[in-house]
């Protein structure tokens, strides 16, 4: 089902993140302004494009949002229903586990071994 969609502000981390991602993963991952969610099965978002949503998202479950760590920001990401919020200080290896995390909670990927070759 689906790629991996990253819809951030910042286009040099966006692109930084696609590629680890790229190489963790045979999920497709694309650079997005904004995120299709019909043919996403993960979109990692920035707190700037999360907040241009508007309420009720869809598929709040596939979101896996990089934000300010403050009680205003983490509440409405609660209140939208996001299960994977992230702080903008987290290192990018943490982003990356958290969307195989999100991937694999939708079925969508199967990681590659060290020699690049699916697991069995």
């Amino acid at each position: 089902m689906g790629s991996i969609q990253v819809a951030m502000c910042d286009t040099a981390r966006a692109d930084a993140l696609r590629s680890m991602l790229a190489r963790s993963t045979h999920v497709p991952v694309q650079c997005v302004e904004c995120p299709d969610f019909d043919s996403a099965c993960v979109v990692v978002m920035d707190g700037e494009r999360f907040g241009a949503m508007t309420p009720p998202l869809r598929h709040p479950e596939r979101i896996v949002l990089i934000t300010r760590n403050d009680a205003g920001h983490l509440r409405e990401a609660w209140e939208a229903g996001v299960n994977s919020v992230l702080s903008e200080q987290d290192p990018m290896n943490t982003v990356v586990l958290a969307v195989l995390a999100a991937c694999l909670r939708t079925g969508t990927t199967r990681p590659k071994s060290a020699g690049g070759r699916n697991e069995h």
